[in-house]
């Protein structure tokens, strides 16, 4: 139950006058949460004023009486049950058991509290060594938290490689979630709550539950606060007291289990003066050596844990599925590509794609020259193998027939090839056309877009950075990057693979009309452009949404070369107009029907 008086509910309705300070722990949790409690206190203002709201599902009336004993004029305490809540939750999920939602009270804050705005949530194991309106102050924006990098993810190689590997994650991007300033607007806005439950319905994290969660939801909308404020016990350095604004007694490192520990002093000076200091001194005298041997066990489990997971195949699939989750179904998806092609918007996409952010050029190597990068691009490409055996062993991808791949083997020079996209899975089928033309000497590169290589997490984001993929970029430099990496692939004679349309439209069968940019690229470096188009047919096994699964036949056309006696604006123009009148005339053919569109808009080709 939520109990708050009338004087405070007015006190609340002062916005900006009112810090919110959010904790949730257990019964059993509560008399270190007093001591993190006393250490907010004896730094707060006086002439500021702090609600703090403590989340469980129960603490008993013993234990509430200590924290309401620790209100002062200007702080108060109150309890929140979030047991409905909880149920609610749980009632949602559809794919799994759930097994400790009480580790994500943090994401419930926003819909739970909507008088804020903005709020501070902290971990129980920790001391405010400042005052915490400090923290609470910084201006978050836009951004969905405010938040410090998790040092153990920064510097354990394991936990690095756990993040990249399986969540699509940098490890220098991945934050700590126990000191949280929450931006509650952005993230009842942005249906965050939502969004989390449909990764608990699709995503199984064990090694960091909630933090991967968390990391996955506001990935590049984080506010990185200054490391004072989450100074964790991994870090190697002791500072000093003044530089620090909380200390974070996270993993195993508690000085309730630990004499001498580091900045244990700390925690015992404010533990003096809190209602359960004899209880937490004779707990700290029954820690064993057996209890701090298990301690060591867990963490060491934990370093397993990741390990499997990063090895896990089972995993990347799961992930792969969670990826290609949909807000809005496939028959909206086919409603909205009839509206979208009767207003004429070829080159927008039907579905929302992530978040992105700007790709900067210092984080992509176009050209694979590090050990590092070719590494990972040769294990790329062996886990995409594995998987388009999957997805063709379960039915899932059917591909009838490879059309014209003479065409395709008589190429003795670099190529642009272009195709129609309709389908994440039409990139798999088109390095199937690849392998099947046998041109290995030739490596074979795709263009993608700036968000799939920055946002998508997991597996399928693993292969949109490694497979030889030339991502597009919102920044000038990095296009600059780009436009070389193009040059120099083309001239040395490799292939990239282009989707000229712009847009992706889930199983729409027409070609929709052409992009400049892939013909630009081939009429400057004087290379032909290889047109490529599938077309599909309805088989008996069910899909996505009900809808049959297509099975693919995959048309090579004879390469268009540029003319070397005229401008590259006209070979662009010319290779344009001959590779759509390609595209329609074995669309025209293949279904027996004249290419036509809904739209008046008139569209030149």
């Amino acid at each position: 139950m939520k109990l708050v008086n009338l004087r405070k509910l007015n006190i609340l309705n002062e916005h900006n006058k009112v810090i919110p300070i959010f904790f949730a722990c257990d019964d059993g949790y509560v008399k270190y949460l007093m001591v993190a409690l006393r250490s907010l206190i004896d730094n707060s203002d006086p002439k500021k004023r702090y609600m703090i709201h403590v989340l469980s599902t129960y603490i008993s009336e013993d234990n509430l009486k200590k924290l309401k004993s620790m209100e002062r004029v200007n702080v108060w305490i109150e309890y929140f049950n979030v047991s409905a809540e909880l149920e609610k939750i749980k009632k949602m999920l559809s794919v799994r058991d759930y097994y400790s939602l009480a580790t994500y009270y943090r994401i419930f804050i926003p819909e739970l509290f909507p008088e804020y705005d903005k709020v501070l949530y902290l971990d129980s194991d920790i001391i405010i060594n400042r005052d915490i309106a400090e923290l609470y102050n910084f201006n978050l924006g836009d951004n969905y938290v405010g938040a410090i990098q998790d040092y153990l993810i920064a510097n354990v190689e394991t936990f690095g490689d756990y993040a990249e590997n399986v969540l699509g994650i940098s490890r220098s991007a991945y934050f700590n979630a126990g000191i949280l300033l929450i931006n509650s607007r952005e993230f009842r806005k942005k249906h965050l709550k939502k969004k989390f439950v449909e990764l608990l319905n699709t995503y199984t994290f064990v090694v960091a539950q909630d933090q991967d969660y968390l990391n996955i939801l506001c990935q590049n909308k984080v506010l990185w606060l200054r490391s004072r404020w989450n100074v964790q016990m991994a870090e190697e350095n002791i500072r000093p007291l003044e530089q620090i604004g909380i200390i974070h007694y996270n993993f195993a490192e508690k000085p309730w289990h630990k004499k001498n520990m580091k900045y244990g002093d700390v925690f015992w000076n404010y533990a003096e003066n809190t209602p359960d200091y004899g209880v937490l001194k004779y707990l700290l005298s029954q820690y064993s050596e057996k209890d701090q041997k298990r301690d060591r066990e867990a963490g060491e489990h934990l370093i397993d844990l990741a390990k499997s997971e990063i090895a896990s195949d089972d995993n990347y699939f799961r992930l792969f599925l969670a990826n290609q989750h949909r807000s809005i179904t496939r028959q909206e998806i086919k409603e909205r590509i009839a509206q979208y092609e009767r207003e004429g918007r070829f080159d927008e996409d039907v579905e929302d794609d992530p978040p992105s952010r700007m790709l900067m050029p210092d984080e992509i190597d176009y050209l694979d020259r590090s050990i590092r990068k070719r590494i990972s691009t040769r294990y790329a490409f062996q886990m995409a193998r594995w998987f388009v055996r999957y997805l063709i062993r379960n039915k899932q991808l059917v591909i009838k027939e490879y059309k014209g791949l003479e065409n395709y083997r008589s190429l003795k020079s670099g190529a642009v090839i272009t195709c129609n996209h309709f389908n994440a899975f039409d990139s798999f089928a088109m390095q199937m056309t690849y392998e099947k033309s046998r041109q290995f000497h030739r490596k074979f590169y795709r263009i993608i877009r700036e968000g799939n290589y920055t946002n998508f997490p997991g597996f399928f984001g693993f292969l949109m950075r490694n497979c030889n993929t030339l991502p597009l970029s919102s920044n000038s430099d990095t296009m600059k990057k780009l436009l070389k990496a193009v040059d120099k692939i083309l001239q040395r004679g490799d292939f990239i693979l282009i989707y000229p349309e712009q847009s992706m439209w889930w199983n729409y069968r027409k070609p929709k009309p052409l992009k400049r940019g892939g013909f630009i690229f081939a009429a400057r470096n004087n290379v032909p452009v290889l047109p490529c188009f599938i077309t599909m047919e309805d088989t008996n096994i069910p899909g996505e949404g009900g809808f049959p699964v297509q099975a693919y036949t995959v048309h090579i056309a004879p390469p268009i070369y540029p003319d070397p006696n005229k401008s590259k604006n006209e070979n662009v123009k010319e290779m344009m107009q001959k590779n759509f009148k390609i595209w329609k005339e074995i669309y025209e053919s293949t279904y027996g029907i004249p290419l036509t569109y809904t739209t008046e808009k008139k569209d030149n080709r």
